[in-house]
């Protein structure tokens, strides 16, 4: 039993990360954090900014396209939330602002990110349906065994395209190595019989 739970302590920790940052964002500039996100998953973060008169923050979450999932000005403690239509990189930044008459100064960020089963809340479905603990547990566990499975399928298939696309990319090497070969076979057959009859023309050689 104690090994079980042993197990499981080392399951939860390693295999369930929460994404938590925390950063110093200097006057006047914009910082980016960038995540690589499978479709159709939610995502939910939580952030808190240090309070400066006059300085404003404000935050954007985006695709690689540039549509905006979410935004938000003059911020400084919130949540937000956006759910991804495709497998992309999401970038979450935040923009500071500072009036020309005043000296800004590095503001405070703070960004809690969950993703897919990490947004779950496993409390509520477990008064809801009233479950035990234990059953609670078990199917957070049973959430999680099918989120890495998705990600391991995911991962298999990004191999597999990352693979024929190495092989196309080989084999259009290999074609284009064996034209260029022929073509500077053909130049120099054409320089020597060009060469031999200049000559011939000249009287240099019989």
């Amino acid at each position: 039993m104690a090994k079980a739970t042993f197990l499981y302590f080392l399951f939860m920790v390693y295999v369930w990360p929460i994404s938590c940052v925390m950063f110093h964002l200097p006057p006047n500039t914009q910082k980016c954090l960038k995540e690589d996100i499978q479709a159709n998953q939610l995502v939910m973060g939580e952030y808190e900014v240090s309070d400066v008169p006059g300085q404003i923050i404000d935050y954007v979450a985006r695709d690689t396209k540039g549509h905006i999932l979410s935004q938000k000005e003059h911020i400084t403690k919130g949540k937000f939330s956006f759910m991804s239509e495709v497998y992309d990189a999401y970038e979450i930044c935040f923009i500071s602002k500072v009036p020309p008459h005043q000296r800004g100064i590095p503001q405070e960020v703070s960004l809690v990110t969950k993703k897919g089963v990490e947004t779950k809340s496993y409390e509520g479905i477990g008064e809801a349906s009233k479950l035990k603990p234990l059953e609670v547990d078990l199917k957070r566990l049973e959430d999680l065994s099918d989120s890495i499975v998705r990600d391991f399928v995911l991962m298999r298939k990004r191999e597999e395209e990352m693979r024929d696309t190495n092989e196309k990319t080989n084999s259009r090497v290999l074609f284009f190595s064996i034209f260029s070969m022929c073509c500077l076979l053909g130049l120099a057959t054409w320089q020597v019989l060009y060469l031999r009859r200049y000559f011939k023309a000249k009287k240099l050689i019989e």
